[in-house]
C-alpha cells in the first residue's frame, strides 16, 4: 500500500468521515439521457431471509448455484451483487460471532456440510472473476423474523436477553443500547477484515416499521439513557434518530478504520419526509410512511455528512401513483442528495407488470445526479420473469457498464497495463498484459476493461458500445475471423474506486 494512501487514510479517520459537503452544486439537475451509458451502477438485491432454497441444497450444489447465478446476472448486464449475508444477526459465512444462518442450513448453527465452504468467499470470487461487484447486505436489529424460529444455542440471546426486545411477532436487538451498536460495528469489522467484498450494504429496516396501535417498547433504554444524552422526556422521537445516527457513524469509523476504500451504501425506504410534514416544505409531494418519522432514519443527514458513500433509495411505486409517484420521488431524490453517488431501488415485477421499465431508467438517466439502479428482487433475473434478463441484456443494458467511480474518496489513475501482446496456440487466439494488480494497494489494478474497434474507427473509450469485456483476468480470448480483418484492442486498467487507467492498445488481425 502506497504511502500517500496511508496518510489519506489516516486523515480520513481524524476528520470524521467529514468526506464532502458540498451542499449546492451548479450542475443542472437534468442532462440527455444516454441509450448506453459507459457508466452505471446495475444492482441485483439477493435476499436470503425467508428463502428455503440454500437449504435444500448441499456445498457442492450451492457453488453450482451461485456460479450459475453470477453468470446469468453477468449476462444481463448486472455488475454489482448486493447478497444478503446476515438476515437474522446470524451469518452466511464463516463467524466466531454470530451463528450460521438457518436460511443456509435450515437450523440456526448448523454449519454447511462441507466444512471448508464459506458462501462469502466464494460469491466474491465468482462476482470478481467477471469485474463484477459483490456487497455484503446485513440487517443491524433484526433477530428473528419470526419469533417462533429456533435460535441456536449458542446465541448471545441467551446470555444477555436484557439487550432485545419483541415487537410485534419479531425479535430485535434494542437500538438504544451502546453495547448493541458496538456489536454490530464489531461484525461489520470482522467481514471487512476477513473478506474482500467492495461494500457493506444496510437497506430500510432500521427501528422497524411501526404497528398500529403498538407502541416501540423502549421504555427501559430511554429511561437509562436519553438524559444523559440531552434529550427530554418528549423527546423519543429525536432520540431514537440520534440512536441510528451514532450507529452508522460508528459503522463508517469500523469501515474506515479496517479498510477506507470498502464503501458504505444505503437503500432507505422511498419516502424520506412527505412536504406536509416539514416546516419549510422541503419534503417530497407524497403521503406515505417516512424514513425521517416513522424508521428513524435520518438518511439525508448521513449523506451531507459523509457517513455513507451511496445512497439508494427504494422507489418500488409505479409511475403516476397517487400518494407516491414514481417520477416526483426520482426527481425529488436527485435534487437533494448533493454530489454522493445516489442509485434507484426499482420493484423489478411492478416494473415490468405496467410495462414501466423502459421508461424508469430512461428517466434516471436524465437525472444528473443519479448514477444507476437497483433491482429488487434479483431472482426474477434467474427466471428470466416476463422475458426481463433478456430485455435487460438486449436493450436496458445491451452495452456493458463501469461502476461510477468514487471520486469522494479516492480521485486518480491505476497505473496502465504492460506489455500487452497477441499470442497464438495451437488451441486458442488471446491477449496477454502485465498489470500491478497483485499490490494490496487499493489504487492498483482491480479489474480490466477490454474495447475493441474496427480498421479506421475512431478509438473512442468513452462509448460503451465498444466495451468487450470487463474482466478480472489478465487475458482475453479473442474470436476468429478469416485472419486478415485488422481490429484495434484496447485495454485499460480499472482500481478499487472505479478509476480508469490511461489505454493501452494493440493492433491485430482476426
Amino acid at each position: 500500500m502506497s504511502l500517500k494512501f496511508i496518510i489519506r487514510s489516516t486523515t480520513i479517520l481524524l476528520v470524521a468521515f467529514t468526506l464532502f459537503a458540498c451542499g449546492s452544486s451548479k450542475k443542472s439537475l437534468t442532462q440527455v439521457a444516454e441509450l448506453y451509458p459507459k457508466r452505471e451502477f446495475r444492482g441485483a438485491w439477493i435476499h436470503t431471509v425467508g428463502q428455503s432454497r440454500y437449504q435444500q441444497m448441499n456445498s457442492a450444489a450451492m457453488k453450482h448455484y451461485i456460479t450459475d447465478m453470477v453468470k446469468k446476472l453477468d449476462d444481463a448486464g448486472i455488475n454489482a451483487v448486493i447478497f444478503q449475508i446476515r438476515p437474522e444477526a446470524d451469518a452466511f459465512y464463516k463467524s466466531d460471532i454470530e451463528p450460521w444462518s438457518r436460511f443456509l442450513t435450515g437450523k440456526q448453527g448448523v454449519a454447511p456440510d462441507d466444512p471448508t465452504f464459506d458462501p462469502l468467499a466464494f460469491i466474491i470470487d465468482e462476482c470478481h472473476k467477471r469485474g463484477m461487484e459483490l456487497h455484503a447486505w446485513m440487517n443491524p436489529y433484526r433477530v428473528q423474523s419470526n419469533i417462533t424460529s429456533k435460535l441456536a444455542d449458542d446465541h448471545m440471546y441467551w446470555n444477555h436477553p436484557e439487550r432485545f426486545l419483541q415487537y410485534g411477532n419479531q425479535l430485535y436487538f434494542d437500538p438504544g443500547l451502546p453495547e448493541n451498536r458496538g456489536h454490530i460495528s464489531r461484525v461489520v469489522t470482522d467481514i471487512v477484515s476477513r473478506y474482500d467484498v467492495d461494500a457493506i450494504h444496510m437497506d430500510d429496516y432500521f427501528y422497524p416499521y411501526p404497528i398500529a396501535g403498538e407502541p416501540f417498547p423502549d421504555d427501559n433504554s430511554f429511561n437509562s439513557y436519553a438524559a444523559s444524552q440531552g434529550f427530554k422526556a418528549n423527546q423519543r422521537d429525536d432520540w431514537r434518530r440520534n440512536n441510528v445516527n451514532l450507529l452508522i457513524q460508528q459503522v463508517k469509523l469500523a469501515i474506515a478504520g479496517t479498510k477506507p476504500w470498502v464503501r458504505f451504501g444505503i437503500s432507505p425506504f422511498g419516502i424520506y419526509r412527505n412536504k406536509k410534514s416539514t416546516p419549510d416544505g422541503s419534503g417530497s409531494e407524497t403521503n406515505g410512511l417516512q424514513n425521517y418519522d416513522e424508521l428513524y432514519a435520518d438518511i439525508k443527514l448521513w449523506v451531507e455528512k459523509g457517513w455513507i458513500d451511496y445512497n439508494m433509495p427504494q422507489l418500488y411505486w409505479e409511475i403516476g401513483h397517487k400518494l407516491a409517484d414514481y417520477t416526483t420521488l426520482a426527481e425529488w431524490w436527485n435534487a437533494n442528495n448533493f454530489e454522493q453517488p445516489l442509485y434507484i431501488g426499482q420493484d423489478l415485477k411492478r416494473s415490468v407488470d405496467k410495462n414501466e421499465l423502459t421508461e424508469k431508467i430512461r428517466q434516471t438517466r436524465a437525472l444528473s445526479f443519479v448514477d444507476g439502479s437497483c433491482y429488487w428482487y434479483g431472482y426474477l433475473i434467474l427466471d428470466n420473469y416476463a422475458d426481463v434478463a433478456n430485455t435487460l441484456a438486449t436493450q436496458t443494458h445491451r452495452a456493458k457498464s463501469l461502476i461510477p467511480a468514487y471520486t469522494h474518496m479516492h480521485k486518480g489513475r491505476p497505473a496502465n497495463v504492460k506489455k500487452l501482446v497477441n499470442v497464438f496456440t495451437e488451441d486458442m487466439h488471446f491477449l496477454t498484459w502485465e498489470s500491478d494488480k497483485l499490490s494490496p494497494s487499493p489504487e492498483s489494478a482491480n479489474y480490466f476493461v477490454v474495447y475493441r474497434f474496427r480498421k479506421g474507427e475512431k478509438e473512442n473509450i468513452d462509448n460503451a458500445s465498444n466495451i468487450v469485456k470487463i474482466t478480472g483476468d489478465n487475458f482475453f480470448v479473442v474470436p476468429y475471423e478469416d485472419g486478415k480483418t485488422q481490429y484495434t484492442y484496447v485495454v485499460t486498467a480499472v482500481d478499487a474506486f472505479h478509476n480508469e487507467s490511461k489505454p493501452k492498445k494493440i493492433k491485430v488481425k482476426l
